[in-house]
Protein backbone atom coordinates (compact mmCIF):
# COMPACT_ATOMS: atom_id res chain seq x y z
CA UNK A 1 0.00 0.00 0.00
CA UNK A 2 1.31 3.31 -1.01
CA UNK A 3 1.85 5.54 2.33
CA UNK A 4 1.54 9.20 2.71
CA UNK A 5 4.03 11.55 4.57
CA UNK A 6 2.51 12.51 8.41
CA UNK A 7 2.26 16.57 7.83
CA UNK A 8 -0.89 18.22 8.07
CA UNK A 9 -1.68 18.71 4.73
CA UNK A 10 -1.72 14.54 3.99
CA UNK A 11 0.25 14.78 0.86
CA UNK A 12 1.68 12.58 -1.18
CA UNK A 13 5.69 12.64 -1.25
CA UNK A 14 7.11 13.69 -4.56
CA UNK A 15 8.10 10.25 -6.19
CA UNK A 16 4.38 9.48 -5.49
CA UNK A 17 3.23 12.12 -7.22
CA UNK A 18 5.50 12.18 -10.23
CA UNK A 19 4.05 8.05 -10.60
CA UNK A 20 0.57 9.01 -10.63
CA UNK A 21 0.73 12.17 -12.06
CA UNK A 22 2.29 10.40 -15.25
CA UNK A 23 -0.26 7.27 -14.82
CA UNK A 24 -3.52 9.90 -14.87
CA UNK A 25 -1.36 12.10 -18.04
CA UNK A 26 -1.07 8.20 -20.11
CA UNK A 27 -5.25 7.61 -18.70
CA UNK A 28 -5.94 10.41 -20.16
CA UNK A 29 -3.95 10.34 -23.58
CA UNK A 30 -6.07 6.80 -24.12
CA UNK A 31 -9.12 8.83 -23.56
CA UNK A 32 -8.35 11.00 -26.07
CA UNK A 33 -6.86 9.02 -28.93
CA UNK A 34 -9.96 6.30 -28.07
CA UNK A 35 -12.01 9.36 -28.85
CA UNK A 36 -9.89 9.95 -31.94
CA UNK A 37 -10.06 6.60 -32.76
CA UNK A 38 -13.70 5.85 -32.70
CA UNK A 39 -15.11 9.46 -34.06
CA UNK A 40 -16.57 9.99 -36.97
CA UNK A 41 -15.86 13.11 -38.29
CA UNK A 42 -12.25 14.30 -39.60
CA UNK A 43 -13.29 17.24 -37.46
CA UNK A 44 -11.85 14.53 -34.46
CA UNK A 45 -9.98 12.31 -36.41
CA UNK A 46 -7.29 14.96 -38.06
CA UNK A 47 -7.92 17.82 -36.92
CA UNK A 48 -7.56 16.99 -33.26
CA UNK A 49 -11.06 19.58 -32.21
CA UNK A 50 -11.57 18.10 -29.10
CA UNK A 51 -10.26 17.95 -24.82
CA UNK A 52 -9.92 15.46 -22.40
CA UNK A 53 -10.03 16.18 -18.86
CA UNK A 54 -9.85 14.85 -15.26
CA UNK A 55 -12.07 16.41 -12.51
CA UNK A 56 -12.16 16.24 -8.51
CA UNK A 57 -15.53 15.67 -6.92
CA UNK A 58 -15.99 19.04 -6.72
CA UNK A 59 -14.96 20.38 -10.11
CA UNK A 60 -11.71 21.31 -10.17
CA UNK A 61 -9.75 19.75 -13.42
CA UNK A 62 -6.47 18.15 -12.29
CA UNK A 63 -5.05 17.29 -15.40
CA UNK A 64 -6.15 17.37 -19.26
CA UNK A 65 -4.67 15.15 -21.96
CA UNK A 66 -1.91 16.96 -24.48
CA UNK A 67 -4.65 15.85 -27.24
CA UNK A 68 -6.80 19.29 -27.97
CA UNK A 69 -6.61 22.93 -28.47
CA UNK A 70 -6.92 25.56 -25.85
CA UNK A 71 -10.69 27.11 -26.40
CA UNK A 72 -12.08 23.50 -25.57
CA UNK A 73 -9.76 22.50 -22.57
CA UNK A 74 -9.77 25.66 -20.72
CA UNK A 75 -12.96 26.92 -21.42
CA UNK A 76 -14.51 23.07 -20.10
CA UNK A 77 -11.87 23.75 -17.26
CA UNK A 78 -14.38 26.18 -15.88
CA UNK A 79 -17.68 25.12 -17.68
CA UNK A 80 -17.70 21.67 -16.10
CA UNK A 81 -18.92 23.55 -12.83
CA UNK A 82 -21.59 24.46 -14.06
CA UNK A 83 -22.83 21.25 -14.51
CA UNK A 84 -22.24 20.44 -10.95
CA UNK A 85 -24.41 23.20 -10.29
CA UNK A 86 -27.23 21.86 -12.43
CA UNK A 87 -26.91 18.46 -11.02
CA UNK A 88 -25.12 18.21 -7.45
CA UNK A 89 -23.85 14.65 -6.52
CA UNK A 90 -27.27 13.36 -4.79
CA UNK A 91 -29.06 13.52 -8.64
CA UNK A 92 -25.96 11.18 -9.66
CA UNK A 93 -26.06 7.49 -10.28
CA UNK A 94 -23.73 4.52 -11.51
CA UNK A 95 -24.35 4.79 -15.55
CA UNK A 96 -25.48 8.60 -15.74
CA UNK A 97 -23.50 11.10 -18.32
CA UNK A 98 -24.51 14.62 -18.71
CA UNK A 99 -24.16 16.79 -22.05
CA UNK A 100 -24.58 20.41 -22.24
CA UNK A 101 -23.71 23.09 -25.20
CA UNK A 102 -24.14 26.26 -23.76
CA UNK A 103 -22.02 28.80 -25.59
CA UNK A 104 -21.91 31.06 -22.86
CA UNK A 105 -20.78 29.26 -19.97
CA UNK A 106 -19.00 26.67 -21.77
CA UNK A 107 -16.68 26.84 -25.19
CA UNK A 108 -18.65 29.45 -26.57
CA UNK A 109 -20.61 28.22 -29.40
CA UNK A 110 -23.33 25.86 -29.89
CA UNK A 111 -21.03 23.73 -32.26
CA UNK A 112 -18.90 22.36 -28.98
CA UNK A 113 -20.71 19.92 -27.41
CA UNK A 114 -19.59 19.05 -23.62
CA UNK A 115 -20.28 15.16 -22.36
CA UNK A 116 -19.10 15.01 -18.53
CA UNK A 117 -19.23 11.20 -17.03
CA UNK A 118 -19.37 11.22 -12.89
CA UNK A 119 -17.18 8.35 -12.01
CA UNK A 120 -17.99 6.22 -8.78
CA UNK A 121 -15.87 3.97 -6.30
CA UNK A 122 -17.43 1.84 -4.05
CA UNK A 123 -20.72 3.79 -4.85
CA UNK A 124 -19.18 7.43 -3.93
CA UNK A 125 -18.66 9.61 -6.44
CA UNK A 126 -15.01 10.50 -6.70
CA UNK A 127 -14.69 12.79 -9.70
CA UNK A 128 -15.44 13.35 -13.41
CA UNK A 129 -14.29 12.76 -16.60
CA UNK A 130 -15.21 15.11 -19.61
CA UNK A 131 -14.49 16.52 -22.82
CA UNK A 132 -15.52 19.14 -25.34
CA UNK A 133 -15.53 18.16 -29.07
CA UNK A 134 -16.87 20.15 -31.89
CA UNK A 135 -19.75 18.12 -34.04
CA UNK A 136 -20.04 18.56 -37.84
CA UNK A 137 -23.18 20.41 -37.68
CA UNK A 138 -25.83 21.36 -35.31
CA UNK A 139 -28.64 22.71 -36.92
CA UNK A 140 -29.89 26.38 -37.57
CA UNK A 141 -28.17 28.81 -40.41
CA UNK A 142 -25.16 26.50 -39.99
CA UNK A 143 -20.93 27.33 -39.42
CA UNK A 144 -21.18 30.97 -40.29
CA UNK A 145 -21.43 34.36 -39.04
CA UNK A 146 -24.56 35.23 -40.38
CA UNK A 147 -27.12 35.07 -37.62
CA UNK A 148 -27.91 38.17 -35.28
CA UNK A 149 -29.00 35.83 -32.55
CA UNK A 150 -28.16 32.96 -30.93
CA UNK A 151 -31.68 31.27 -31.69
CA UNK A 152 -30.73 31.50 -34.95
CA UNK A 153 -27.26 29.27 -34.66
CA UNK A 154 -28.47 25.82 -33.85
CA UNK A 155 -29.83 23.42 -31.38
CA UNK A 156 -29.06 24.59 -27.54
CA UNK A 157 -29.32 21.38 -25.65
CA UNK A 158 -29.25 22.73 -21.97
CA UNK A 159 -27.33 20.74 -18.84
CA UNK A 160 -29.41 17.43 -19.04
CA UNK A 161 -28.54 13.87 -18.90
CA UNK A 162 -27.91 11.82 -22.13
CA UNK A 163 -27.72 8.92 -20.41
CA UNK A 164 -29.78 7.54 -17.35
CA UNK A 165 -28.33 4.91 -15.46
CA UNK A 166 -26.67 3.24 -18.80
CA UNK A 167 -29.75 4.40 -20.70
CA UNK A 168 -29.47 6.45 -23.69
CA UNK A 169 -31.78 9.57 -23.58
CA UNK A 170 -33.84 8.69 -26.73
CA UNK A 171 -35.74 11.68 -26.78
CA UNK A 172 -33.19 14.12 -27.06
CA UNK A 173 -30.99 12.17 -29.23
CA UNK A 174 -34.50 12.03 -31.93
CA UNK A 175 -34.43 15.96 -31.34
CA UNK A 176 -30.58 16.48 -32.51
CA UNK A 177 -31.06 13.74 -35.27
CA UNK A 178 -33.61 15.96 -36.72
CA UNK A 179 -32.11 19.11 -36.62
CA UNK A 180 -28.59 18.57 -38.17
CA UNK A 181 -27.28 18.36 -41.58
CA UNK A 182 -25.02 15.60 -41.07
CA UNK A 183 -26.58 13.08 -38.12
CA UNK A 184 -24.21 10.57 -38.97
CA UNK A 185 -21.17 12.04 -38.10
CA UNK A 186 -22.74 13.92 -35.24
CA UNK A 187 -24.32 11.18 -33.57
CA UNK A 188 -21.29 9.13 -33.89
CA UNK A 189 -19.33 11.48 -32.15
CA UNK A 190 -21.23 12.09 -29.29
CA UNK A 191 -20.64 8.34 -29.05
CA UNK A 192 -17.25 8.20 -28.96
CA UNK A 193 -17.21 10.82 -26.37
CA UNK A 194 -19.05 8.32 -24.02
CA UNK A 195 -16.96 5.64 -25.04
CA UNK A 196 -13.63 7.31 -24.52
CA UNK A 197 -14.68 8.45 -21.02
CA UNK A 198 -16.20 5.03 -20.06
CA UNK A 199 -12.47 3.53 -21.08
CA UNK A 200 -10.72 6.46 -18.81
CA UNK A 201 -13.35 5.34 -15.87
CA UNK A 202 -11.91 1.72 -16.15
CA UNK A 203 -8.41 2.65 -15.91
CA UNK A 204 -8.74 5.34 -13.34
CA UNK A 205 -10.05 2.34 -11.43
CA UNK A 206 -7.81 0.21 -12.17
CA UNK A 207 -4.85 3.09 -10.71
CA UNK A 208 -7.38 3.16 -7.60
CA UNK A 209 -7.22 -0.25 -7.09
CA UNK A 210 -2.93 -0.65 -7.92
CA UNK A 211 -1.91 2.42 -5.22
CA UNK A 212 -4.65 1.24 -2.79
CA UNK A 213 -6.28 4.59 -3.48
CA UNK A 214 -10.51 5.70 -2.57
CA UNK A 215 -10.77 8.80 -3.96
CA UNK A 216 -8.43 11.34 -6.30
CA UNK A 217 -9.36 14.10 -4.42
CA UNK A 218 -6.32 14.36 -2.17
CA UNK A 219 -3.82 14.06 -4.80
CA UNK A 220 -5.37 16.37 -6.83
CA UNK A 221 -5.26 19.20 -4.68
CA UNK A 222 -1.69 18.00 -4.35
CA UNK A 223 -1.15 18.20 -8.31
CA UNK A 224 -2.86 21.92 -7.95
CA UNK A 225 -1.21 23.04 -5.07
CA UNK A 226 1.73 22.54 -7.15
CA UNK A 227 1.01 24.00 -10.29
CA UNK A 228 -0.26 26.87 -8.77
CA UNK A 229 2.81 27.45 -7.04
CA UNK A 230 4.71 27.24 -10.31
CA UNK A 231 2.99 29.34 -12.03
CA UNK A 232 3.10 32.14 -9.33
CA UNK A 233 7.04 31.88 -9.75
CA UNK A 234 6.82 32.21 -12.61
CA UNK A 235 4.82 35.35 -12.61
CA UNK A 236 7.37 36.55 -10.51
CA UNK A 237 10.02 36.64 -13.00
CA UNK A 238 8.07 39.37 -14.83
CA UNK A 239 8.86 42.65 -14.49
CA UNK A 240 5.70 44.63 -12.24
CA UNK A 241 3.84 47.08 -14.11
CA UNK A 242 0.86 47.93 -16.89
CA UNK A 243 1.29 47.26 -19.87
CA UNK A 244 -0.90 47.91 -22.92
CA UNK A 245 -2.07 46.89 -26.63
CA UNK A 246 -4.53 47.38 -29.32
CA UNK A 247 -4.99 45.97 -32.50
CA UNK A 248 -7.68 45.41 -35.37
CA UNK A 249 -9.40 42.97 -37.21
CA UNK A 250 -11.62 42.84 -40.36
CA UNK A 251 -14.79 43.25 -38.21
CA UNK A 252 -18.02 42.47 -39.76
CA UNK A 253 -19.07 45.50 -42.00
CA UNK A 254 -16.05 47.92 -40.13
CA UNK A 255 -13.09 47.31 -37.94
CA UNK A 256 -13.42 45.60 -34.57
CA UNK A 257 -10.60 46.89 -31.92
CA UNK A 258 -9.07 44.69 -29.27
CA UNK A 259 -7.73 46.60 -26.69
CA UNK A 260 -6.22 45.35 -23.58
CA UNK A 261 -4.38 47.06 -20.54
CA UNK A 262 -1.87 43.99 -18.54
CA UNK A 263 -1.22 44.63 -15.14
CA UNK A 264 1.51 42.81 -13.29
CA UNK A 265 1.49 43.11 -9.84
CA UNK A 266 3.92 40.28 -7.82
CA UNK A 267 2.37 36.97 -8.15
CA UNK A 268 -1.19 38.17 -9.71
CA UNK A 269 -1.88 38.57 -13.69
CA UNK A 270 -4.63 40.81 -14.54
CA UNK A 271 -5.74 41.91 -18.26
CA UNK A 272 -8.79 44.04 -18.77
CA UNK A 273 -9.96 44.39 -22.02
CA UNK A 274 -12.03 47.77 -21.63
CA UNK A 275 -12.13 49.89 -24.51
CA UNK A 276 -12.33 46.87 -26.98
CA UNK A 277 -14.95 47.08 -29.42
CA UNK A 278 -19.04 46.05 -28.28
CA UNK A 279 -20.60 43.17 -29.42
CA UNK A 280 -21.04 42.69 -32.97
CA UNK A 281 -25.15 41.93 -34.61
CA UNK A 282 -23.07 38.93 -36.68
CA UNK A 283 -22.20 35.41 -34.85
CA UNK A 284 -18.22 36.66 -34.36
CA UNK A 285 -18.37 37.67 -30.75
CA UNK A 286 -16.95 35.84 -28.18
CA UNK A 287 -17.58 34.19 -24.32
CA UNK A 288 -15.75 35.53 -21.53
CA UNK A 289 -14.61 31.79 -20.92
CA UNK A 290 -13.64 31.74 -24.31
CA UNK A 291 -11.29 34.87 -23.77
CA UNK A 292 -9.99 33.65 -21.02
CA UNK A 293 -9.09 30.29 -21.94
CA UNK A 294 -6.79 31.96 -24.90
CA UNK A 295 -5.66 34.36 -22.77
CA UNK A 296 -4.17 31.61 -20.48
CA UNK A 297 -3.17 29.36 -22.61
CA UNK A 298 -1.00 32.69 -24.27
CA UNK A 299 0.60 33.63 -21.22
CA UNK A 300 1.76 29.90 -20.21
CA UNK A 301 3.11 29.86 -23.59
CA UNK A 302 5.30 32.74 -23.21
CA UNK A 303 6.51 32.11 -19.59
CA UNK A 304 5.79 28.70 -18.13
CA UNK A 305 5.21 26.23 -21.10
CA UNK A 306 5.97 23.02 -18.78
CA UNK A 307 3.89 23.60 -15.58
CA UNK A 308 0.76 21.31 -16.04
CA UNK A 309 -2.75 23.10 -17.07
CA UNK A 310 -4.82 22.89 -14.55
CA UNK A 311 -7.01 24.76 -11.68
CA UNK A 312 -3.84 25.65 -10.32
CA UNK A 313 -2.14 27.39 -13.16
CA UNK A 314 -5.58 29.41 -13.95
CA UNK A 315 -5.94 30.77 -10.19
CA UNK A 316 -3.25 33.48 -10.30
CA UNK A 317 -4.61 35.24 -13.99
CA UNK A 318 -7.20 37.17 -14.09
CA UNK A 319 -9.13 38.10 -16.74
CA UNK A 320 -12.35 40.59 -17.48
CA UNK A 321 -14.19 42.68 -20.39
CA UNK A 322 -17.10 44.91 -20.03
CA UNK A 323 -20.21 42.84 -20.54
CA UNK A 324 -21.83 43.17 -23.92
CA UNK A 325 -18.45 43.83 -25.75
CA UNK A 326 -17.02 41.69 -28.39
CA UNK A 327 -14.62 39.93 -25.98
CA UNK A 328 -17.75 39.31 -22.89
CA UNK A 329 -20.33 38.31 -25.29
CA UNK A 330 -24.15 37.52 -23.06
CA UNK A 331 -27.41 35.86 -23.84
CA UNK A 332 -29.09 36.03 -27.27
CA UNK A 333 -26.01 36.94 -28.84
CA UNK A 334 -24.64 35.37 -31.42
CA UNK A 335 -21.08 33.08 -31.21
CA UNK A 336 -20.92 30.83 -33.92
CA UNK A 337 -18.00 32.05 -35.71
CA UNK A 338 -16.32 33.38 -32.21
CA UNK A 339 -12.86 32.15 -33.08
CA UNK A 340 -12.21 34.59 -35.64
CA UNK A 341 -12.20 37.44 -33.20
CA UNK A 342 -11.23 35.19 -30.10
CA UNK A 343 -7.61 34.24 -31.70
CA UNK A 344 -6.69 37.91 -31.29
CA UNK A 345 -7.16 38.53 -27.87
CA UNK A 346 -4.32 36.62 -26.50
CA UNK A 347 -2.52 37.89 -29.26
CA UNK A 348 -3.30 41.57 -28.17
CA UNK A 349 -1.93 40.26 -24.68
CA UNK A 350 1.34 39.10 -25.76
CA UNK A 351 2.19 42.71 -27.82
CA UNK A 352 1.65 44.15 -24.36
CA UNK A 353 4.04 41.47 -23.11
CA UNK A 354 6.18 42.77 -25.44
CA UNK A 355 7.01 45.59 -23.18
CA UNK A 356 7.99 43.53 -20.29
CA UNK A 357 9.59 40.49 -21.81
CA UNK A 358 10.74 41.17 -25.58
CA UNK A 359 13.09 37.66 -25.60
CA UNK A 360 9.41 35.95 -24.53
CA UNK A 361 6.94 37.14 -27.02
CA UNK A 362 6.25 36.40 -31.08
CA UNK A 363 5.55 38.95 -34.06
CA UNK A 364 1.52 38.68 -34.45
CA UNK A 365 0.53 35.99 -37.23
CA UNK A 366 -1.92 34.63 -39.23
CA UNK A 367 -4.15 34.07 -35.55
CA UNK A 368 -7.54 32.76 -35.92
CA UNK A 369 -7.98 29.70 -37.73
CA UNK A 370 -9.08 29.75 -41.38
CA UNK A 371 -12.67 27.13 -40.78
CA UNK A 372 -13.76 25.95 -44.43
CA UNK A 373 -17.72 25.00 -43.79
CA UNK A 374 -19.06 23.99 -46.68
CA UNK A 375 -22.56 22.62 -47.54
CA UNK A 376 -25.16 21.47 -50.11
CA UNK A 377 -25.85 18.51 -52.05
CA UNK A 378 -23.09 16.08 -53.74
CA UNK A 379 -23.29 14.23 -56.77
CA UNK A 380 -25.72 11.53 -55.57
CA UNK A 381 -28.41 13.94 -54.35
CA UNK A 382 -27.56 13.44 -50.59
CA UNK A 383 -27.07 16.46 -48.69
CA UNK A 384 -23.41 16.97 -46.58
CA UNK A 385 -21.85 19.55 -44.74
CA UNK A 386 -18.00 19.48 -44.26
CA UNK A 387 -15.75 21.39 -42.12
CA UNK A 388 -12.25 21.45 -42.89
CA UNK A 389 -9.44 23.74 -40.97
CA UNK A 390 -6.81 25.61 -42.53
CA UNK A 391 -3.98 27.78 -40.88
CA UNK A 392 -1.64 30.69 -41.71
CA UNK A 393 1.69 31.74 -40.73
CA UNK A 394 3.79 31.98 -37.38
CA UNK A 395 4.66 35.46 -36.03
CA UNK A 396 8.67 35.10 -36.53
CA UNK A 397 10.25 34.49 -32.74
CA UNK A 398 12.73 36.37 -30.97
CA UNK A 399 15.77 34.01 -32.51
CA UNK A 400 13.74 31.93 -35.05
CA UNK A 401 11.70 32.37 -38.11
CA UNK A 402 7.92 31.59 -37.72
CA UNK A 403 6.56 28.79 -38.50
CA UNK A 404 4.66 27.97 -41.76
CA UNK A 405 1.29 26.76 -42.30
CA UNK A 406 1.01 26.82 -38.55
CA UNK A 407 -1.80 27.18 -35.85
CA UNK A 408 -1.04 29.62 -32.86
CA UNK A 409 -2.86 30.16 -30.56
CA UNK A 410 -5.45 27.43 -32.03
CA UNK A 411 -3.57 24.06 -31.98
CA UNK A 412 -5.71 22.57 -34.47
CA UNK A 413 -4.20 21.03 -37.50
CA UNK A 414 -4.90 20.80 -40.86
CA UNK A 415 -6.68 18.04 -42.85
CA UNK A 416 -4.76 16.08 -45.33
CA UNK A 417 -6.16 16.95 -49.37
CA UNK A 418 -6.76 12.71 -49.67
CA UNK A 419 -8.69 12.59 -46.82
CA UNK A 420 -10.26 15.74 -47.51
CA UNK A 421 -11.39 14.65 -51.12
CA UNK A 422 -12.38 11.06 -49.65
CA UNK A 423 -14.55 11.99 -47.40
CA UNK A 424 -15.91 14.83 -48.63
CA UNK A 425 -17.23 15.98 -52.35
CA UNK A 426 -14.66 18.62 -52.49
CA UNK A 427 -11.83 18.76 -54.77
CA UNK A 428 -8.62 19.95 -53.44
CA UNK A 429 -7.24 21.93 -56.83
CA UNK A 430 -4.42 23.51 -54.65
CA UNK A 431 -2.44 23.53 -51.57
CA UNK A 432 1.23 25.15 -51.17
CA UNK A 433 2.78 27.71 -49.22
CA UNK A 434 2.31 31.31 -50.22
CA UNK A 435 5.76 33.03 -51.25
CA UNK A 436 6.15 36.37 -49.74
CA UNK A 437 3.76 36.08 -47.18
CA UNK A 438 6.11 36.04 -44.26
CA UNK A 439 6.82 39.57 -42.93
CA UNK A 440 10.74 40.49 -43.49
CA UNK A 441 12.79 40.79 -40.62
CA UNK A 442 15.75 39.58 -38.91
CA UNK A 443 13.61 36.82 -38.38
CA UNK A 444 11.14 36.09 -41.63
CA UNK A 445 7.28 35.33 -40.62
CA UNK A 446 6.04 31.91 -41.67
CA UNK A 447 4.39 31.68 -45.02
CA UNK A 448 0.22 31.34 -45.34
CA UNK A 449 -0.53 28.92 -47.97
CA UNK A 450 -2.82 28.66 -51.12
CA UNK A 451 -5.79 26.59 -51.33
CA UNK A 452 -7.62 26.24 -54.45
CA UNK A 453 -11.24 24.16 -54.62
CA UNK A 454 -14.29 23.09 -55.77
CA UNK A 455 -16.83 20.35 -54.98
CA UNK A 456 -18.58 17.97 -57.11
CA UNK A 457 -21.92 18.37 -57.58
CA UNK A 458 -24.94 19.39 -59.81
CA UNK A 459 -26.36 21.94 -57.28
CA UNK A 460 -25.52 25.72 -56.04
CA UNK A 461 -23.53 24.99 -53.01
CA UNK A 462 -22.57 27.40 -49.94
CA UNK A 463 -19.61 28.66 -48.06
CA UNK A 464 -19.04 31.03 -45.48
CA UNK A 465 -15.94 33.10 -45.34
CA UNK A 466 -15.05 33.07 -41.63
CA UNK A 467 -11.66 34.85 -42.26
CA UNK A 468 -9.40 37.68 -40.84
CA UNK A 469 -6.55 40.02 -41.91
CA UNK A 470 -7.83 41.12 -45.38
CA UNK A 471 -7.81 44.14 -44.23
CA UNK A 472 -5.05 43.84 -41.11
CA UNK A 473 -2.07 42.55 -41.72
CA UNK A 474 -0.18 40.56 -39.07
CA UNK A 475 2.10 43.29 -37.89
CA UNK A 476 6.09 42.84 -36.86
CA UNK A 477 7.66 43.10 -33.99
CA UNK A 478 11.24 45.27 -33.39
CA UNK A 479 10.90 46.55 -36.66
CA UNK A 480 10.35 43.31 -38.57
CA UNK A 481 8.09 43.94 -41.14
CA UNK A 482 3.91 42.75 -41.48
CA UNK A 483 2.95 39.78 -43.08
CA UNK A 484 0.83 40.25 -46.53
CA UNK A 485 -2.22 40.11 -46.02
CA UNK A 486 -5.08 37.49 -46.71
CA UNK A 487 -7.22 37.10 -50.58
CA UNK A 488 -10.02 35.20 -51.16
CA UNK A 489 -11.02 34.88 -54.58
CA UNK A 490 -13.85 33.27 -57.11
CA UNK A 491 -12.71 31.78 -59.80
CA UNK A 492 -9.55 33.13 -59.09
CA UNK A 493 -10.97 36.22 -60.71
CA UNK A 494 -13.47 38.03 -58.03
CA UNK A 495 -12.16 39.35 -54.58
CA UNK A 496 -14.89 37.76 -51.95
CA UNK A 497 -15.63 39.77 -48.86
CA UNK A 498 -14.80 38.46 -45.17
CA UNK A 499 -17.10 37.06 -42.70
CA UNK A 500 -20.51 36.53 -45.25
CA UNK A 501 -22.39 33.37 -46.35
CA UNK A 502 -21.97 32.78 -50.59
CA UNK A 503 -23.59 30.49 -52.38
CA UNK A 504 -21.69 29.26 -55.65
CA UNK A 505 -22.60 27.18 -58.92
CA UNK A 506 -21.27 23.92 -59.69
CA UNK A 507 -18.30 24.77 -61.64
CA UNK A 508 -16.94 27.67 -59.22
CA UNK A 509 -13.80 27.53 -57.68
CA UNK A 510 -12.74 29.57 -54.38
CA UNK A 511 -8.78 29.88 -53.88
CA UNK A 512 -7.60 30.96 -50.36
CA UNK A 513 -4.75 33.05 -49.66
CA UNK A 514 -3.87 32.63 -46.14
CA UNK A 515 -2.04 35.62 -44.20
CA UNK A 516 2.02 35.30 -42.88
CA UNK A 517 3.41 36.21 -39.95
CA UNK A 518 5.17 39.06 -39.36
CA UNK A 519 8.84 39.63 -39.23
CA UNK A 520 10.87 39.64 -36.20
CA UNK A 521 13.61 42.17 -35.76
CA UNK A 522 15.35 44.57 -38.93
CA UNK A 523 15.50 43.13 -41.81
CA UNK A 524 19.09 44.39 -42.99
CA UNK A 525 20.54 42.54 -39.60
CA UNK A 526 18.99 39.13 -41.54
CA UNK A 527 21.81 36.70 -42.17
CA UNK A 528 22.87 36.47 -46.34
CA UNK A 529 22.83 32.93 -46.07
CA UNK A 530 19.20 33.00 -44.36
CA UNK A 531 17.99 35.41 -47.38
CA UNK A 532 19.53 33.18 -49.92
CA UNK A 533 17.86 30.12 -48.61
CA UNK A 534 15.01 31.45 -48.84
CA UNK A 535 15.30 32.69 -52.26
CA UNK A 536 16.74 29.80 -53.50
CA UNK A 537 13.38 27.30 -51.60
CA UNK A 538 10.93 29.46 -52.89
CA UNK A 539 9.71 31.35 -49.83
CA UNK A 540 11.03 34.62 -50.77
CA UNK A 541 11.46 36.42 -54.75
CA UNK A 542 14.12 38.30 -55.73
CA UNK A 543 12.57 41.46 -55.67
CA UNK A 544 11.61 40.97 -52.35
CA UNK A 545 15.62 39.98 -51.39
CA UNK A 546 16.42 43.53 -52.65
CA UNK A 547 13.55 45.58 -51.93
CA UNK A 548 13.60 44.53 -48.01
CA UNK A 549 16.91 42.97 -47.66
CA UNK A 550 18.88 45.47 -50.17
CA UNK A 551 20.60 42.73 -52.06
CA UNK A 552 20.52 41.89 -55.71
CA UNK A 553 20.24 38.56 -57.58
CA UNK A 554 24.31 38.47 -58.33
CA UNK A 555 25.50 39.22 -55.06
CA UNK A 556 24.05 36.35 -53.45
CA UNK A 557 24.65 34.10 -56.78
CA UNK A 558 27.88 34.59 -55.57
CA UNK A 559 27.42 33.71 -52.04
CA UNK A 560 25.86 30.66 -52.88
CA UNK A 561 27.99 29.27 -54.88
Amino acid sequence: MMTKTGNNNNMFDPVQVEVMWNRLITNLEEQAKTLIRTSFSNILSDAGDLSAGLFDSRGNMIAQANTGTPGHINTMALGVRHFLEKFPRERLGQGDVLIGNNPYEISGHLLDVTIVTPVFYDANLIGYFASTCHVTDIGGRGYNPEAESIYEEGVHIPYMKYYYSGQLNESLQSIIETNVRAPFEVLGDLRAQVVAQEVAIRRLLEMLEEFSLTEIDTLGREIIHRSEKAMRKALTDIPDGVYGNELYTDGVAEPIKIKCSVSIQGDEFTVDFTGSSPASSKGVNVSLYYTLAYVTYAIKAAIAPDIPNNEGSFRPVHVDAPEGSVLNASHPMPTAARHIIGHFAPVCVLGALYYAIPDATIAEGATSIWSMQVYGEDLQGESFSYVTFSTGGMGARPTKDGLSATGFPSGVRGTPVEIIESNSPLVIYQKELRPDSGGSGRYRGGLGQIIRFGVRTYKPWHFPTMFDCMNYPPRGLAGGKPGAKAEVLLNDQTYLESKRLYTFDPEDTVTLKLPGGGGYGKPEKREPEMVNFDVVNGYISWDTAEADYDVVEEKYQRISH
